[in-house]
């Protein structure tokens, strides 16, 4: 019994990290041109356009990890989160 649930449990925690990975953008930007910009804080920030509509934006801080900003239905507006009206913001959390 202590054994079946030491396997259901270690593949539920495998099934979830599955879940997590990451596939790559969620948005074609092959052949995209990228601006890259220092913004006075030190962060660097990328934008991709294709055919001249921003598709994507990579922000890396000074301090933490990379956070990227998408344009899914390509209408040249960033994707918001309709309750707050936030840009929602993506982190890449595997890589391989």
């Amino acid at each position: 019994m202590h054994r079946t649930i030491l396997f259901a449990a270690a593949l539920a925690a495998t099934l979830a990290l599955a879940g997590c990975a990451s596939t790559g953008a969620p948005v074609d930007v092959s052949g995209a041109e990228v601006a890259t910009r220092t913004l006075d804080n030190g962060d660097v920030f990328e934008e991709y356009r294709v055919a001249g509509q921003l598709r994507m934006v990579k922000i890396t801080p000074v301090r933490g990890a990379p956070y990227y900003l998408y344009d899914r239905d390509g209408d040249g507006a960033l994707d918001r989160d309709d309750a707050d009206k936030l840009p929602q913001t993506y982190w890449k959390l595997f890589s391989w």
